[in-house]
């Protein structure tokens, strides 16, 4: 594929003159407005809820209660633990009671001012060590303990190898709650049809897990469910259950009044009742031999779920797959448990349990190296995967480019790491500030693994008059999936471009191709796309082979044409219109489904993924004696993607991923106190200003991927997930201080060496 098409986003003249329609844009005649309403409780049983002087205040049209759902009470991802308004127990302060619907929200408001509520508190649990201990109250009563998952790698036997190994280091680590911070609320529109089905207009991540979340709360069947695609302002991974649920708690509302009922959160209940990113506590132990080689591992990792489970099993996974990074070790014992407890709960955040990890894994890898007197990119590179290697899962890694080594040594380069080395002050210096420098490095198993299902679909569709109409099952949440889609199509074809129009589906018209996770989109979308293409390719060949006096399998299709012998050649718009004339449809369904992979739940062992993403990062930072305030000077990303689509697309993933993890690592703590959020609003949770960005460089490395159909793999998660442990080890590196919990707080240093 070529990269000739770049600088391009197909939807970036309506997103900026205004013209896209987000949610809260669309407007149906004689709309009703719906508001949630919360308890103000953590934990408690609900008894009763009053609300006859709510549905007779004036303006008020119906106030709905469990009572009123006509399917299930619950659903979820995984497991069946979120409810769509609370039946008989409030989990956490996110739990919505009811639903006022009002012909407007002011008085939806006021009515519900006027609903009470009859409970008895309960204990309220929210560190995860004391919600595993027997006897502990459950948060969910149907579950026999508040462990909602565990799982485990065993590889070798390490309590052999920790006993042979000359040097132990053993670490303690913790990530916090995060918030997303997406720009767009969630909210919803949703329409009963005439027919007895509904439309339904959201703020959401996947407009098939919504339907999902639809059809069962509301008891229809999911033929008659219809939701719709549209711009979302953005996501980051936050848009799936709770956005799902206020898609269906409107469609509820809906079915019920049988109007077209409006739900738009306010930044207050988005933060009060939506997911976080899962905090972590994190136990490393490893044994390691004089002449620096990683010999046994024992990872032990917490990972709060809060009040109900949502992706947390999936991404824990992921965190346990790849438990000790790009490395190999011969015994590894791992053992990662989510755990319920009553804080908000947590899911889905762009990295999916590495992030979190990684923080760990990256900085006991300068911390040994430093045990070990060894520098730190030799321990790396001494230990890390080449080609051929074995992961702690037992993957052989020879299906594709194993480039470790190669995003590491860019990485150096490219920043001058080496020479940059000797100007640390490890917390040394007569300035005003310290400088440091710190590198990480990953590999990420691209799209889901064996944690899930891989698969996507698409079509494409040749008019009339030479123009294609795109459509994929691959959602667009503001990264630029749709454009990709495009491009590749176009260079597939050997098409212009222009001619491409990608159409946005409804669940109605393209088949579920998995959530825009995993950073899978382009990967798995290409896959589906080079299928289609395929076939459609097959089509043209064997109906105007005969106009271009060659064999079908001789056609060649660039530069806007077909190519047949001696020179004859059809323009692409001509060659489509006799296909119609001769009454063929220049039409194909593509579809792809990912190389298969293993795992065994007991061990831990198998092919987790099929292939994977190769990351460096380098971070140079400078801290303030005084203030203890730690300023990123500069970011020297390299990631190998396999092929980059849209090279402008990727930097910006780059440059946005290492922004977004900036702030995990130095800024950004959402507080629960008693389970309550303590930030509601962005002016009181940071994250990084304009004022706060650093120089970026972005460095892609194109290994193209024989696994992928098209070559490329994904960038979306992996530009975040290291950048942390690369600030924390050049703050270490700066200061002589290291920080085992995020974000980083580096104490005030002005007199004294650290």
């Amino acid at each position: 594929m070529s990269s000739k098409n770049t600088a391009y986003r197909n939807d970036s003249v309506s997103k900026v003159t205004g013209r896209a329609y987000y949610v809260d844009d669309f407007r149906f005649y004689n709309e009703a407005r719906c508001i949630p309403v919360y308890s103000g409780y953590v934990h408690a049983k609900l008894n009763n809820i009053n609300y006859t002087d709510a549905e007779n205040y004036p303006g008020v049209i119906k106030v709905i209660t469990w009572k009123d759902v006509p399917g299930q009470i619950k659903s979820g991802q995984i497991f069946q633990d979120y409810s769509i308004l609370v039946k008989d127990k409030i989990r956490y302060e996110g739990d919505v009671v009811a639903l006022v619907v009002a012909e407007t929200e002011e008085a939806a408001l006021q009515g519900a001012q006027l609903i009470s509520l009859d409970v008895d508190e309960l204990p309220v649990i929210l560190d995860s060590f004391e919600a595993m201990q027997e006897g502990t109250p459950l948060i969910h009563d149907e579950f026999n303990n508040n462990i909602i998952c565990h799982h485990k790698v065993r590889r070798g036997d390490v309590d052999k190898a920790f006993n042979e190994c000359d040097v132990i280091v053993e670490r303690d680590f913790h990530t916090p709650f995060v918030e997303h911070a997406f720009l767009e609320t969630e909210g919803s529109i949703c329409i009963p049809k005439r027919n007895g089905g509904i439309e339904v207009y959201g703020s959401m991540q996947h407009p098939f897990s919504t339907r999902r979340f639809v059809s069962a709360h509301l008891g229809l069947p999911i033929s008659q469910i219809e939701v719709f695609s549209h711009p979302v302002g953005g996501s980051f991974g936050g848009k799936d259950d709770t956005a799902a649920m206020v898609c269906a708690r409107t469609a509820l509302a809906a079915c019920l009044i049988n109007r077209p009922v409006r739900m738009i959160y306010t930044r207050e209940w988005s933060m009060m009742e939506g997911y976080k990113r899962v905090p972590y506590d994190i136990k490393y132990k490893y044994g390691l031999t004089k002449d620096g080689y990683i010999k046994a591992v024992n990872c032990y990792i917490l990972a709060n779920s809060g009040a109900i489970a949502s992706t947390t099993p999936w991404l824990t996974w992921r965190s346990t797959a790849q438990s000790c990074g790009p490395y190999m070790v011969p015994n590894v014992n791992t053992d990662v448990y989510g755990v319920a407890t009553n804080n908000g709960f947590t899911g889905a955040f762009r990295g999916f349990g590495a992030p979190q990890s990684n923080f760990a894994i990256e900085q006991m890898m300068d911390i040994c190296a430093e045990k070990l007197d060894i520098d730190p990119i030799t321990f790396r590179k001494q230990n890390g995967v080449i080609d051929g290697s074995t992961t702690i899962t037992g993957q052989v890694l020879n299906t594709h480019k194993v480039s470790l080594h190669q995003v590491i040594d860019t990485v150096i380069d490219a920043s001058g790491y080496r020479e940059k080395m000797g100007k640390n002050s490890h917390g040394k210096g007569d300035s005003v500030s310290f400088y440091g420098i710190g590198l990480a490095s990953s590999y990420r198993g691209s799209s889901i693994g064996a944690e899930g299902m891989d698969f996507a679909s698409c079509t494409v569709n040749c008019q009339f008059d030479g123009s294609i109409v795109l459509s994929t099952g691959i959602f667009e949440n503001g990264q630029g999936a749709e454009s990709a889609m495009n491009i590749m199509l176009a260079d597939l074809l050997g098409v212009k471009l222009e001619r491409i129009f990608y159409t946005t589906p409804s669940t109605s018209n393209i088949p579920d191709s998995g959530t825009t996770v995993a950073s899978r989109g382009t990967l798995m979308g290409g896959g589906a796309i080079k299928d289609a293409v395929i076939k459609l390719k097959d089509i043209m060949t064997q109906n105007l082979s005969d106009k271009l006096r060659c064999l079908p399998r001789e056609v060649v299709f660039k530069d806007d044409h077909l190519w047949g012998r001696d020179g004859y050649k059809l323009p692409w718009d001509e060659a489509v219109r006799i296909l119609h004339t001769r009454k063929v449809f220049p039409f194909a369904f593509g579809y792809f489904q990912a190389p298969s992979v293993t795992w065994d739940e007991e061990t831990g062992q198998g092919d987790a993924y099929f292939t994977y993403v190769y990351s460096s990062q380098v971070a140079e930072v400078e801290v303030d004696k005084k203030s203890g305030k730690v300023k990123v000077l500069k970011v020297t990303a390299a990631h190998d993607i396999g092929k980059a689509i849209n090279k402008d697309m990727v930097e910006g993933q780059i440059f946005g991923g290492i922004v977004q993890g900036m702030g995990m690592a130095l800024i950004e703590d959402l507080t629960m106190i008693d389970g309550h959020v303590q930030q509601l609003n962005l002016n009181k949770y940071k994250i990084p200003k304009s004022t706060d960005m650093p120089d970026m460089e972005a460095i892609i490395i194109e290994n193209q991927d024989p696994n992928s159909p098209t070559g490329a793999k994904g960038i979306g998660e992996p530009a975040l997930e290291i950048i942390a442990p690369a600030i924390a080890n050049a703050v270490y590196n700066a200061t002589g201080y290291r920080s085992y919990s995020m974000p980083i707080k580096v104490p005030i240093l002005e007199g004294s060496n650290t």
